[in-house]
């Protein structure tokens, strides 16, 4: 339940982040959102923390 919380937590953050950028300028929003998804599949695939 706690790791769940934290999976959406991050979830929104990169929504945010990403969101925030497009309201600024619109493709930046595409940018900003696709570069943080990479960073999160990169340390996704090195395998569980714990």
């Amino acid at each position: 339940m706690k790791q769940s919380i934290f999976d959406a937590v991050g979830i929104f953050g990169i929504g945010f982040i990403a969101y925030g950028s497009w309201l600024i300028y619109e493709p930046a929003g595409f940018i900003v959102g696709g570069l943080l998804l990479i960073g999160v599949a990169f340390i996704a695939s090195r395998g569980p923390i714990a």
